[in-house]
């Protein structure tokens, strides 16, 4: 296995009784235009099979059907998509079995990483230039979670961990520089958000960063500019894990000075009992994606509009992100 440096939810629905119009309001009230996006694609979910797509434009032939595979991220060169697959069902989402794939945004040389006896999430890749996948595996003795790290083209059972099993840590994304954004409550440190430098023998370490809004409630599928200068995520007041209501947000991002400031919503201020969910950057920043009660949207940080960008209504799209831009 190479060195550290080269390695390195829930299925809800809308609710109903909400409009069209609800869903596709930015924080200030602004409806969303179906016809004035960005001529950019994108890769996403729709009923369980992965596409790539221009967004805005009706889909062609997915790129996997027969199963139900989710949350693909766009590698930052190489135009390869990282995804899991789902093999064992369980209405509880913790308990599902699933296998970490890798495939060209061309369709071609789908591979599995993991052997789909684990509970592998939320896949993306590093950005150091190893073009690395990076996951969270679920621990079943303590329900907590490991960072797992693999290579293209590897086999199942060559994956290592990153973190270690006494802790629970969550990858959300990568830096430049090889740390990794996470929410982990380390040794002597409490749960918070971090930045972690992988080491050897799962012995990374924490930074702890500084965020007045994680002080009152849980910043969730968080993603980090290409810049490393802002990130957007979901927020959940309070606690109580809940995942429909929650608002979406932007902020300043300071990897010097760890820091998350300057927070603002762009997406259900309002709160309303919606699943909001997985705001993902542009590569020029100009943009952020997500989706919100099966249906897609762009947000335009610049001029505060938000535009719809499925086609199908009759379909249930997730887990948007842009070309060359993983989380």
């Amino acid at each position: 296995m190479k060195s550290i440096r080269t390695l390195v939810g829930s299925l809800l629905l809308v609710c109903p009784g909400f409009s069209e119009d609800a869903l596709s309001s930015n924080g200030s009230g602004n409806l969303a235009s179906q016809s004035d996006h960005q001529n950019v694609r994108g890769s996403y979910y729709v009923n369980g099979e992965i596409h790539v797509n221009i967004y805005g434009q009706p889909e062609n032939k997915p790129l996997t059907t027969g199963h139900h595979d989710f949350k693909p991220s766009w590698s930052k060169t190489g135009d390869m998509l990282v995804f899991f697959r789902r093999l064992k069902n369980d209405p509880d989402v913790s308990k599902w079995k699933t296998a970490i794939h890798i495939i060209n945004v061309d369709g071609t040389g789908l591979h599995q990483l993991t052997d789909g006896t684990h509970t592998d999430f939320n896949q993306t890749w590093t950005r150091d230039g190893t073009n690395t996948p990076v996951w969270n595996r679920k621990n079943p003795k303590t329900g907590g979670y490991v960072v797992m790290a693999s290579t293209v083209g590897a086999q199942p059972g060559d994956e290592v961990p990153l973190t270690s099993k006494g802790h629970s840590t969550w990858a959300y994304t990568c830096l430049t520089d090889g740390r990794m954004l996470v929410r982990s409550n380390p040794p002597d440190q409490g749960m918070g958000y971090y930045l972690m430098t992988p080491g050897k023998d799962t012995k990374p370490t924490f930074q702890h960063i500084e965020c007045a809004l994680a002080e009152t409630g849980v910043l969730a599928r968080v993603s980090l500019s290409p810049t490393e200068t802002r990130v957007c995520f979901e927020f959940q007041r309070g606690f109580k894990r809940r995942v429909n209501g929650r608002i979406l947000y932007m902020a300043d991002f300071d990897e010097t000075s760890r820091t998350i400031t300057n927070a603002l919503p762009f997406a259900n201020e309002e709160e309303k009992p919606v699943w909001f969910a997985y705001p993902r950057w542009s590569k020029d920043e100009s943009s952020i994606v997500y989706h919100a009660g099966g249906k897609l949207y762009i947000y335009k940080p610049e001029d505060g509009s938000t535009h719809k960008v499925s086609t199908d209504d009759n379909a249930d799209y997730r887990y948007p992100h842009f070309e060359d831009a993983p989380k």
